[in-house]
């Protein structure tokens, strides 16, 4: 998909990943996935070390957590695609997929992060992302449903990743022209971003 496609949920975007290849949100439907905006000199670096945990704990169960590398926070992220992979998995043994390096401010941002930003604005309704490691969840069908400050470490996402991984039975089939039908979905988590759910007691 262009970069200048408007999908209606974030199962019809697609990045095209640190070796090249496409990664379609489509090929997700059904899990719940993670999206952080990622660097390698930055004091949030050892992240990489508990995303990695979450995708280890929770990837056989559903989860996809997808790094996207970005320079546009203190030049922290200054490598091309090669060695920020290989740094990745020589320092924090990371195996769980790698985007291109790309922006997600301003007006080169992907539209993943434009998509993110305004469905997960930020504190005080802000959209733009503040700084590296910011984290965005989405739901099995594709509605982002919190967003976390790069303070807060991926271990502190655990229960909100249960939660869904555990609320959710939903199946969506892709057609042979792109589209999507579902065939069976229960929600059980308000699609409202950032409001709290009074079933689960999570922020959002």
């Amino acid at each position: 998909m262009s970069r200048e496609a408007s999908p209606a949920d974030v199962l019809g975007f697609e990045v095209r990943g640190i070796k090249g290849e496409p990664i379609r949100f489509g090929d997700f439907a059904g899990k719940v996935v993670l999206v952080v905006n990622t660097a390698s000199r930055c004091g949030f670096t050892p992240q990489y070390a508990g995303l990695q945990k979450l995708h280890e704990t929770f990837g056989p169960r559903g989860l996809v957590v997808i790094g996207c590398p970005c320079n546009q926070f203190g030049a922290q992220e200054p490598e091309g695609e090669a060695g920020i992979a290989r740094f990745c998995e020589l320092n924090y043994g990371v195996d769980f997929l790698l985007t291109e390096k790309i922006e997600v401010n301003g007006p080169g941002a992907h539209p993943l992060f434009r998509y993110l930003t305004s469905a997960c604005p930020g504190v005080l309704g802000t959209q733009p992302v503040k700084w590296n490691f910011t984290k965005f969840l989405i739901d099995k069908a594709g509605v982002p449903v919190r967003r976390y400050a790069p303070t807060t470490s991926p271990a502190a996402l655990a229960d909100d990743i249960e939660a869904l991984l555990s609320r959710f039975a939903f199946q969506r089939a892709v057609g042979s022209d792109g589209s999507f039908s579902d065939s069976q979905y229960s929600p059980s988590w308000p699609t409202a971003c950032r409001k709290r759910s009074k079933s689960t007691g999570l922020r959002m």
